[in-house]
């Protein structure tokens, strides 16, 4: 295992962006990135003996500052979407800033644009952190978040996150990867198979926040706990897929109680598998239905449905719906959280 620090870029503003290479014995690599804690790629060999790299994302900072759709950068303090009026914290809304309209789309994104602080702490590990200020995007309290990335030998990308606040506030931080198993440049993912470990979902409403409800999945196009494409039923007449031009939703990760367990995998068309693992209650399926087509790695455009993200969280709007796992912490309280994505050729 090796770990090699280089100097990915600058910000429009001057701020120097490094950039951390990893490689395991495998020769499994990627490349973690200090703006936004971002894990810009990951890349493979696959059984023909070429290199392929399976995240979307960005050569250079000035496509991470200027066409970004927050590809494989850190979200939070809360990830997915808060409706209007922002928090609810002890029974009092703790208003934060809007994204679209009224309501708050991944913090607007606080933890995503920063320069994280980052260090080598182990031959397989960097630890990133950063201290978002009291009131940054609303969101109360001094928030101290640390990010750690380790790549090990059994080509498992490891990430453990930490959060600590002097207030009273929310946490829900994810990771917003893109991933297409047939190489970021190689077109739709609707021909990979996925299974989730759902019995239910959260359906939402058309400004894309969740009811309330938890709809088991059986009977409809959500339904992925046997294998299938993920194109195979896209295309239904389903009030829930029209709201979100496709998959865009949170499931009801089945088994938790706060300790890892596989929450999906995804197999591309010739054999590369990719599981995923949480302690989280749900993960968003995201399937890129509002990628279109900005220019990315290589100038190849990141098109309608070419990269699907499997976000790793509490259910969205958590705070302001009471028969959600809350995702409030006290003031010193420590939000832990891992998520592991395991990648087999």
């Amino acid at each position: 295992m090796s770990i090699t620090k280089t100097v990915f870029g600058f910000t429009s503003d001057g701020r120097q962006v490094d950039a951390f290479n990893f490689e395991n014995i495998r020769g499994m690599k990627m490349r973690v990135i200090t703006y936004g804690a971002t894990l810009q790629s990951v890349l493979i060999t696959d059984k023909g003996g070429k290199e392929r790299d399976i995240l979307l994302g960005f050569d250079d900072m000035k496509g991470f500052e200027e066409r970004h759709d927050f590809q494989g950068m850190i979200v939070g303090p809360v990830a997915n979407r808060i409706s209007a009026g922002g928090l609810t914290i002890d029974g009092k809304k703790v208003p934060v800033t809007t994204t679209n309209g009224d309501v708050t789309l991944h913090s607007n994104g606080d933890f995503s644009t920063a320069v994280w602080n980052a260090v080598i702490v182990d031959s397989d590990s960097v630890e990133l952190t950063y201290l978002s200020p009291d009131l940054k995007e609303g969101f109360p309290g001094n928030k101290n978040a640390t990010v750690r990335y380790t790549l090990t030998d059994n080509n498992e990308i490891i990430i453990d996150y930490t959060a600590v606040s002097d207030k009273k506030t929310a946490f829900n931080i994810t990771n917003h990867a893109y991933f297409n198993l047939k190489g970021y440049d190689k077109g739709t993912i609707l021909d990979h198979t996925l299974c989730v470990n759902a019995d239910a979902f959260t359906p939402m409403n058309s400004e894309l926040l969740p009811t309330g409800e938890i709809r088991p999945v059986e009977g409809t196009p959500f339904d992925f706990r046997t294998p299938k494409e993920i194109g195979r039923d896209i295309g239904a007449d389903d009030e829930q897929l029209a709201a979100g031009n496709g998959y865009d939703h949170n499931f009801c990760i089945n088994g938790y109680n706060g300790k890892l367990r596989e929450a999906a995998f995804a197999v591309s068309p010739d054999g590369v598998k990719l599981e995923c693992f949480t302690d989280m209650p749900g993960m968003q399926l995201y399937v890129g239905n509002f990628l279109c087509g900005k220019e990315g790695k290589n100038g190849v455009p990141m098109d309608f449905r070419t990269g699907f993200c499997l976000e790793t969280q509490y259910y969205p709007n958590a705070t302001n719906t009471p028969s959600f796992v809350n995702c409030v912490f006290d003031a010193g309280e420590t939000m832990k959280s891992t998520t592991i994505y395991k990648v087999t050729v």
